[in-house]
């Protein structure tokens, strides 16, 4: 579950950021707290024991050493007591948990069982010792040298990524030779903008050297996978592995960008089990504890096949409002507890609604945008249908391209969190919340 963060403006509070009033309280860090996250935190069970605060409100981009040298300043500069530091977001927040913890003798996954599963080669090395049956064909290229490019062993069609990415940014389906170079052509230029950072985190760990040669700038090639779509989120503690949910994951027709996110899954419990037994295999296999994860994992009904996509060591932010609409509590309740050296708490079935989902509005062609809906229009749709929530990701006068990690193949215009009593419900009132969310750009463009 390729998670990124949403384009609300950093959290502001009037209020001073330690309450001596509060002693006794857990002081928790939240690494680029927003309002709408905040809201969440602030719900969870027993929250008056909390006292949460923002880290790095300002965007430092993928700058890694600075976004760690400004963590600890912050950090060093409260006068309480630094009980906690969590988050919920991808890359580079993710990977830099770690290392910020461990310098200040906090509670985290271990940097090295992290890597394990975010370098997406050094993943499948992994993945290939103890689920052998759940893994495809794969190999790491590196895009700048013809030699490696040429002596991909995998027939087409295959896809090409980054061995570090989010939100499956410079992520492609490879069709010919002729769809190879084009990619080619989109990797190089950009692919150090995230290589770079990763890079510096990879300097942090001593790496096996083959894994070592695979640096940052590389990619990994791998046979296609396919079938119906899940994420199995949970959480691992005192080396258990724990469940507490499976979101469906649903494309668009004929696409590899994501419509929904659907909770809970109806994917056969029985398949589900299968796949929480190949996580548990990996997770164990490879040290990772006291953190949330996501795990995607394909279904192929007809061969009734599963395939293990990815672990995201982190839980998802965009199945925050899921699990609080159907069951009663937001996955914040994960990284907060763990940081703190406790269980997490999430009740079953507890929540005002049966169903929810996470819609993406998208656009699949480049264009200006002219206009976005208003706040009113906004809090209108928000009212008539209860629990909904609308956040557009752009703004009036702003190209699509200059999105940040958008997919390969479309640009999120906004992402909508709902809830309803039935799928039926669900879907209906999205169409009518879709085509209700007005807005406009310079030439005609293709939105669903």
């Amino acid at each position: 579950m390729n998670d990124q963060p949403s384009r609300q403006p950093p959290l502001r509070p009037d209020t001073p950021r330690f309450d001596p009033a509060a002693e006794g309280r857990k002081n928790v860090f939240l690494v680029g707290m927003t309002p709408f996250h905040r809201a969440k935190l602030d719900s969870l069970p027993n929250a008056e024991d909390y006292c949460f605060h923002s880290l790095l409100d300002e965007p430092h981009d993928y700058d890694v050493p600075g976004m760690l040298q400004q963590a600890e300043k912050e950090l060093d500069a409260f006068p309480g007591r630094v009980d906690a530091v969590a988050g919920y977001i991808d890359f580079p927040i993710s990977t830099m948990l770690p290392i910020l913890c461990a310098r200040r003798g906090l509670r985290s996954a271990s940097l090295e069982s992290l890597l394990k599963c975010e370098h997406k080669y050094w993943a499948r090395m992994e993945q290939r010792k103890v689920v052998p049956e759940a893994i495809p064909g794969f190999t790491a290229v590196d895009p700048f040298d013809s030699r490696s490019v040429a002596d991909i062993p995998l027939g087409y069609p295959y896809w090409i990524k980054p061995v570090k990415s989010s939100g499956s940014y410079l992520g492609f389906r490879i069709r010919d030779e002729e769809t190879l170079q084009r990619a080619l052509e989109e990797i190089r230029p950009n692919i150090g903008m995230l290589g770079g950072p990763f890079n510096f985190v990879l300097e942090q760990e001593s790496l096996p050297e083959e894994i070592a040669r695979v640096d940052g700038n590389h990619c990994v090639a791998e046979e296609l996978i396919g079938g119906r779509q899940c994420t199995l989120e949970g959480y691992v503690y005192e080396g258990k592995v724990h469940y507490h949910g499976t979101v469906d994951s649903i494309r668009f027709p004929n696409s590899s960008s994501f419509a929904r996110y659907e909770y809970p899954s109806t994917i056969p419990r029985r398949v589900q089990a299968r796949m929480g037994d190949i996580g548990k295999r990996v997770l164990e296999h490879v040290g990772f504890d006291d953190s949330g994860f996501n795990i995607e994992f394909f279904w192929d009904r007809a061969r009734d096949k599963v395939w293990l996509l990815e672990i995201n060591t982190r839980v998802a932010q965009h199945h925050s409002d899921l699990f609080e609409k159907v069951d009663g509590t937001s996955n914040h309740e994960v990284p907060v507890k763990l940081a703190l050296g406790r269980r997490p708490e999430i009740p079953r079935r507890k929540g005002p609604f049966r169903r929810a989902a996470t819609f993406f509005l998208r656009a699949f062609s480049d264009a200006r945008v002219t206009r976005v809906p208003s706040p009113g229009e906004i809090e209108t749709l928000q009212a008539r249908y209860p629990g909904t929530v609308i956040q557009p990701q752009v703004e009036e006068g702003m190209w699509l391209s200059s999105l940040h990690e958008q997919d390969s193949y479309s640009y999120n215009l906004g992402i909508v969190y709902m809830g309803a009593g039935s799928r039926r419900k669900l879907r209906s009132d999205w169409r009518e919340v879709a085509g209700a969310l007005r807005f406009e750009f310079d030439r005609d463009v293709e939105v669903r």
